[in-house]
């Protein structure tokens, strides 16, 4: 792969009002000549009641397999995820 030559940020917030947001950030290269995007990572911020970060941990789990998106895009962008979690009380 050829240099980064840009890296991309946004943050995404869905439904207003809940505890979730996302930050994606994607790397974009000079590979043969041609501007690719080869690298995407997203971190997942997520707020659950006291007693529930199971439930963020068993989504994670099975993240690849449900995601239509990143079946699209394996083999041929390197795709990371996490998550940040906090419980509330």
């Amino acid at each position: 792969m050829g240099d980064v030559v840009h890296t991309s940020r946004i943050e995404i917030r869905k439904h207003a009002g809940t505890h979730r947001t996302a930050r994606v950030e994607g790397d974009f290269e000079d590979v043969e000549g041609a501007l690719r995007i080869t690298k995407i990572r997203v971190r997942y911020h997520v707020r659950v009641p006291s007693g529930k970060q199971d439930v963020v941990q068993r989504a994670l789990d099975v993240y690849a397999d449900s995601c239509p998106a990143y079946q699209s895009v394996k083999g041929c962008i390197d795709v990371s995820w996490d998550a940040e979690v906090t419980e509330t009380s």
